[in-house]
């Protein structure tokens, strides 16, 4: 039965070859398979008289290293059909090697690893740093930005052209500065070594990039990483901690109630107001809500943001199998109706009504809107918005009738109903209520303030002032909106 011989090249020239591995170059007769000639070993041998055969070329035939590395297998599955042969790779077969792992893992041929020496211990020579400190070997040619712990010694290899360099390089930039200091490492261990320091923005036109190129990336100082979720977790345990702040220490679960609600409301203003910038503060604020909350939890021994992160994540799965399993949805009104089967099969039993499962605290016409929306799912609404404004003339006249017989708590009721016929005919024209009242607020709010300030230049007393006058300014902040 053929076999594939898998070898690996070292990181340098060839005296870093075993000589048994050396050996067997010489007294193979027949061309040997690599996966990049561009290597000194191989240039050694080949002065020595050793043919090799390489796959570069198909680097160039796709755009993808994934397929590269599958279409290089599936040649040398083919030629061992016919024959046993040696397949040589930079480094340590088992270090790095994607191709190595796809021969290991298919049964038609035997595959035997014969060794190589690992770059890895030159590496670490070269750059003076200890492992057991801690460090992440990264493929520079797949790998995720989410993935990267920079409290930790990075090395990025398969760095061997300036394509991936640059991709490495952008990537890094998402989180350091472009001044961060990397080190290029090339042929580590040989006579060829180089190594060189960097700024990050110059990491892919620094130098010539090789197949023995590797870059290193010091571990990161804690302020350069405020961005990240780790490092908000370390400050909210330290606020909540003996030594932190006396207000965080303090807070409860039922003291910070007012606050969630507050920061959400700030949201929606910032939103409105279409203001980037205070978005970006607000949606920290209330991030910040869930954080210490999520410390209080795990202060008390209860939970921890950890539960919090993995109740969320699995019950996004377990709502949309049409993006994470098999089912097939052709509407967004099929996303409901699932989604709404789908919360009942995660809580059985605990909800016995539609209408269960509305926050008994959500502001009256939002919660009106919630409750309209579940009876609906049920096919309880109006067929048509006419309907509606038809019910709402009904209602009004109503409302007319309790308070001509001046019955306190009749009034109350009609102008109940009114509002609860309004939140429907919002829901009718996907309008949000309460947002579409809080917009009315503001602009009641900024006219008002506008009749105060044109009231004070004249050096009149607003309390003074006609209903005609303020009547007149009004119409003029109406105007002055317009030309806004």
């Amino acid at each position: 039965m053929n076999k594939i011989d898998v070898i690996g090249l070292g990181a340098g020239d060839i005296d870093q070859l075993q000589l048994g591995l050396y050996k067997k170059f010489l007294q193979e007769k027949q061309t040997i398979f690599t996966r990049t000639i561009d290597h000194p070993v191989i240039r050694s041998l080949k002065e020595e008289g050793v043919s090799f055969e390489a796959f570069d070329q198909l680097y160039e035939a796709e755009d993808g290293f994934q397929q590269v590395y599958q279409n290089i297998v599936d040649a040398l599955l083919e030629h061992a059909k016919h024959r046993s042969l040696i397949y040589t790779v930079p480094g340590h077969p088992m270090l790095a090697e994607k191709t190595v792992q796809l021969l290991l893992q298919q049964e038609e041929v035997e595959v035997n690893v014969l060794g190589g020496q690992s770059y890895l211990d030159d590496l670490f020579t070269a750059l003076r740093i200890d492992p057991i400190e801690g460090f992440q070997f990264v493929d520079g040619t797949a790998f995720s930005r989410s993935d990267l712990n920079y409290r930790q010694h990075l090395l990025f290899c398969q760095v061997y052209d300036r394509f991936i360099a640059s991709e490495v390089k952008l990537s890094l930039l998402e989180d350091l500065p472009a001044d961060y200091m990397v080190t290029i490492v090339e042929a580590a261990g040989s006579e060829a070594e180089q190594i060189r320091q960097v700024p990050l923005e110059e990491l892919d036109h620094a130098m010539e990039i090789s197949n023995l190129t590797s870059v290193y990336v010091p571990p990161v100082s804690e302020t350069l990483l405020n961005h990240t979720f780790n490092r908000l977790r370390e400050v909210i345990a330290v606020l909540r901690s003996p030594e932190g702040c006396p207000w965080d220490r303090k807070q409860t679960h039922e003291s910070l109630r007012e606050y969630a609600i507050e920061e959400v409301y700030e949201l929606i203003d910032a939103i409105d107001n279409q203001d980037d910038e205070n978005m970006i503060e607000e949606l920290g604020d209330i991030l910040l809500q869930v954080m210490l909350h999520s410390q209080i939890g795990e202060d008390d021994g209860y939970f921890t943001v950890d539960d919090v992160i993995r109740a969320v994540t699995d019950k996004m799965i377990h709502r949309h199998p049409h993006v994470f399993a098999d089912r097939h949805v052709d509407s967004v009104e099929e996303v409901y109706k699932n989604w709404e089967e789908l919360k009942k099969e995660e809580k059985p039993g605990e909800r016995t009504s539609v209408l269960d499962g509305v926050p008994k605290n959500l502001p009256s016409l939002a919660k009106a809107v919630k409750l309209q929306k579940k009876a609906a799912k049920t096919g309880f609404d109006w067929d048509e918005v006419k309907d509606i404004w038809a019910k709402l003339t009904e209602e009004l006249d109503e409302v007319k009738e309790a308070i001509s017989s001046d019955n306190k708590e009749e009034i109350e009721k009609e102008f109940g109903d009114i509002l609860f016929v309004i939140a429907n005919l919002s829901r009718y024209y996907k309008i949000n209520p309460e947002v579409a009242l809080n917009r009315t607020n503001e602009k009641f709010t900024s006219r008002f303030a506008f009749i105060e300030e044109q009231l004070g230049e004249q050096q009149k007393d607003i309390q003074k002032a006609t209903l005609q006058e303020m009547d007149e300014l009004w119409d003029k902040a109406k105007e002055r909106e317009g030309l806004n």
